[in-house]
This record gives C-alpha cells, structure tokens and sequence, in this order.
C-alpha cells in the first residue's frame, strides 16, 4: 500500500492517541515517534482525527488534479452525495458552477454509482446465493476483511464501489474523460491507485475548500432537489437498505457502522448461528457523514443527517450504461508476514514490563492495547517497546524517586500549599526525631517546625536558601532552604544538617582559644627573661619589647 497518511515527527509528542484509537493497531513505536504500518492499515482515518499536535497528514493530491486539468482530456468529478452535509445549502448544480471555475468539464453525483451498486446487491439477494452478504461500498471495510479476516471474504459482495462504478460509466459515456473523486474518505486514495487507471486521481473536502479558498471562490446556497435520487441516502447509516426497492421475506437487513462495531459483527459470524443476513458495513460512525475528512472535523451528526436524507429522491437515477461483468469485484486475502511469539517469549516479555505475576497485567488499556498480553505480542512484533507502558513508567519512576529521596543524607519534607505535610525522607525524620511518615503525614507543618519560613515563601515569595538556622527543639543546626513551586503547588522543605560542622567548629575555637592563653602566659615569661638578657647585652627596653611583640604575634598567628 502506498503511503496515504504521513507522519510530521516535529509534531509527534508520544502521547498514544492514535494506537489507542486505531481499531487493527497498525501503528509502530519507535524512537517514541508513531508510524503508520502501511500493510496493516485499513484507512480508517482514526488516527488522523484524535490526533491532538496533527503530526498525521493526509498526501494532498490537488498538484495531480492540476496536471490533469492542464491537459487535453475532459476532467470530471464524481461528487460524494455526502457533499451537502459538507456543504451545507449548496446543490449539485451550483458545486458543479464552482468546479468549473478551477477548469472541471462537469460534476456529477456519485449516487449515480451508487444506484448500480444497489441494483447488483439486490438481485444478489433475490437469487440467493448467498446466505450472508456484506456491503463492498466501504473500501476500509473491504480492506478490514481482505487483511484481518480473509475467511469471511466470501460473504464480502463481489461488486466494485460507487465510486469505481460511477467512474465506469462517466468513462462508458465519454471514454476520453479523467475522472477526480471528490469525498470525505481518506481510503478512496488507496482504492483509486488500485482501480487500473479508472479513477485517477481522489480530493478530499478539505483538500478542496483549501482550493476554493485560494482561488477566492464562493459557493451559491441553492438547493436544486430531484425525486429520481433515491441513492443520496447511500451516506446515512442504514441508507444502503433505505435505498433497496425491493426485500426479500427471508433475509434480516441490518447496518453496523463503526469499525469497532464492525469487528465484533465479524467475529459474531465467524462463531457460526449467523444466516440469511444482509448486512450493510460502514466503517465510520455514522457512515460516510462521519468521515474522517468531512471538513475540519465537523461533527454535526443529527444536522448532517437531515441535510442528506432530505435532498434525497424518492425513485432511482436512470442507470443503463453499464455491462454486469464492469461491475465484478472479486476480492483477494492480504497475506501479512507476523510471528506469532510463544508462551515464553510473551512471559519474558511480560517480566521485562514489571508483570512478575498475573495481577500486574492491569490491562488498563493507557498504551492502546486492549491487554498487557497483546502488548507484550505487539513488542515481539517491533510493533512497541516497553517504555510505552505508563502504569511500568509510574511505578519505574516512583521507585527510582523514592530511591534517591529515601537514601540521600540531605532532609526533604514537602507541604501543599495548606501547609500539611505531604511527604517526608528518611533523612528529615531524623533531623526532627520522627519513627513514621504516618506521625506527620496530613499534619500542619507547625506541629514540627516554624511555619514563618513557610507562610513567608507561600505568601510574599520569599524563598529561603542555605540559611544557618537552629532548631532549638531539637537542639540541631541545620542550612535550611524552603521554595515555593507555583507550577506544583507545593512547598519544599531542604534541610542539611550541620550541628556536628558547627560543634566542631566550636570546639576548634575553644581549643585554639585555650592554647593562645597558653601561649599568652608563655610568652610573658619568656619576655622577662628575654628583658633581663637585653638588659645585660646593653640593648634598650624599647627594642626588646618591639622584638618580643612581633614573637608573641606569631605565636598566636600558629
């Protein structure tokens, strides 16, 4: 498959969203960048709708239109009949005036494809040859069922899509014409590179509103309505079997949209019990007017319902241009190259995630994986690595905190901004002569220290670092430092305690202090002996003072 969905890496902030919302998890961690498996994807668009940095992009094919306008051929669009809840109050008619003010040759519905499409599901009904049918107007269906349950293709509708029969009759009726599909499906680009050179080239609405836009083209609200048109609901859950003229007695007709929906329905089959069914399949909520590039995300589902069912007709387009064999469709399995790991593979990876025993599988489904099982299956495939289990991070990042919290000689207590106790190390329950955490835990702060510094930094911003403080009550010095963090909410209480830095200290002086008396009375004695000398060599009192008070100054100096 040709890559539709690209990814911008700069906006990708490893947040999960998309595998957590991509029903067939075909999307790769790696490098904590998500990538698209091109041949797992379904082309469902999830990921590209929940994703909240827009770091998935849909390939814009507006330059290849404009090269097939440049050229000789005719170009003519098949117009999604989900248009008018795209745009609303504007017919076919006045889209068509619109198109051909960027150089279209004409516009047309492609409820006109849709009303083959319909004819050929029903008289595949009325042979009964079938006893389950599944709709093939849904190409990320098709792709559901061609990629993850090939064994139900046999109940898949051997008919192409509106869109490829539509094409077949624009190219019957004028064979020189190109033909542009116009839609809010992001699979109809996947679908057109397959279709042979019948459809050639695929916008979305968005892609188109970007154009009109820039050519400073408006769109004139008139609503042109017409009974033969009854294929219009084609995009309405349930609009398939609401544009059927005819039922047969013996079959249940039923709609299922959503792929998640769509899944469990395909299960439900395979389990057997399931006959004389058949079964429209849509692949968004919603059907087609829940398209993941209906403009800009619009989500307007009741509004957009009326907007479509209510330009519908009540009788059929005039549909006789085309052969039944044009509309064959015969759909082949999509062999994916997996290994599957063994049982003890999957233990070992499961380990590795922190799951020692079966109640540290959560299951939580933070990742995008419906279990950790899957998870550890997925991370054997090169599908995920192990960081992006977030309850594994937490407790990683708890132990690895509490760690260096609990083992550092540096006593940290921290408060909420009520001034109770939060939090409290090992190192600080020792400062303050506290056994547990549970002693003070929820407590105010005053309880074991001065909230002054506290409601000071809370209060007037005034944090404190490094102040020499002494903790009479506990009889201890200690470097406090108390911070207010505004991002957290919370106060930080570091105490580094240095009451035996300060009695050393003490003591030093007091020794120092006691050896200069020493010393003091020392050399008095020695400069009267060193007078009675002087006195006797001839020398002067002055000059032996002089001398003896520089020696009594380099004693006390040692």
């Amino acid at each position: 498959m040709a890559e539709i969905i690209k990814l911008n890496k700069s906006n990708c902030k490893n947040c999960y969203k998309c595998i957590r919302n991509c029903p067939v998890k075909s999307i790769r961690f790696s490098g904590n960048q998500a990538s698209i498996i091109n041949d797992d994807c379904i082309l469902c668009g999830q990921c590209y709708v929940v994703c909240p940095q827009n770091a998935k992009e849909v390939v814009d094919d507006t330059e290849m239109v404009k090269v097939l306008l440049a050229g000789a051929n005719p170009v003519v669009v098949s117009f999604a009949p989900s248009f008018v809840a795209n745009y609303k109050g504007v017919g076919i008619k006045q889209m068509e005036e619109a198109l051909q003010k960027l150089g279209f040759f004409s516009a047309e519905e492609t409820a006109i494809g849709a009303t083959y499409v319909k004819n050929e599901y029903a008289k595949i009904m009325k042979e009964k040859k079938h006893d389950i049918l599944i709709t093939s107007a849904c190409h990320s269906v098709n792709l559901l069922l061609e990629k993850y349950y090939p064994n139900l293709l046999k109940y898949l509708a051997p008919v192409v899509t509106p869109m490829h029969a539509h094409a077949l009759d624009i190219k019957n009726r004028n064979p020189n014409a190109k033909v542009v599909f116009i839609g809010p499906c992001i699979s109809k680009k996947d679908e057109a590179q397959k279709s042979n050179g019948v459809v050639d080239a695929v916008l979305t609405y968005e892609e188109l509103s970007r154009w009109f836009e820039k050519e400073s083209i408006d769109l004139t609200e008139q609503i042109d309505h017409e009974s033969h048109s009854k294929a219009r609901f084609f995009p309405t859950n349930g609009g398939i079997i609401k544009s059927l003229n005819t039922y047969e007695s013996d079959i249940q007709y039923l709609s299922v949209d959503g792929v998640e929906n769509c899944i469990n329905a395909l299960r439900d089959i395979e389990k057997g019990g399931v006959h004389n069914c058949f079964i429209e399949m849509s692949a968004c909520v919603g059907s087609c007017i829940g398209g993941p590039v209906m403009e800009k995300f619009k989500k307007a589902p009741i509004r957009d319902y009326f907007e479509v069912i209510n330009y519908a007709g009540e009788t059929d387009f005039s549909v006789i241009g085309l052969k039944e064999n044009q509309l064959d469709k015969y759909f082949i399995p999509v062999v994916k190259e997996e290994t599957m790991p063994s049982e003890e593979a999957i233990r070992k990876i499961l380990i590795q995630m922190g799951k020692t025993k079966k109640d540290d599988e959560l299951n939580c489904g933070s990742c995008g994986y419906n279990s950790c099982r899957e998870k550890a299956i997925a991370i054997h495939q090169g599908k995920a690595d192990l960081s992006m289990c977030l309850p594994f991070l937490k407790e990683k990042a708890e132990s690895f905190y509490n760690n260096i919290l609990n083992n550092t000689p540096t006593g940290i207590i921290i408060l909420n901004e009520e001034l109770e106790v939060q939090q409290i190390n090992k190192a600080a329950k020792k400062i303050i002569n506290i056994r547990s955490d549970k002693d003070i835990l929820g407590d105010q702060v005053i309880r074991i220290l001065d909230p002054k510094p506290f409601i000071n930094a809370r209060d007037n911003s005034k944090n404190i670092y490094g102040k020499r403080t002494y903790l009479a009550e506990y009889e201890k010095y200690v470097e406090l430092t108390v911070i207010h963090d505004l991002n957290y909410r919370i106060i930080m209480c570091i105490m580094r305690d240095v009451t035996e830095e300060i009695r050393e200290r003490e003591y030093k002086e007091r020794t120092s202090k006691k050896t200069i008396e020493v010393a003091d009375r020392v050399v008095e004695k020695q400069m009267r002996i060193v007078q009675e000398i002087a006195s006797l060599l001839g020398e002067t009192a002055a000059e032996t003072k002089i001398v003896l008070t520089k020696l009594k100054e380099s004693i006390r100096n040692e």
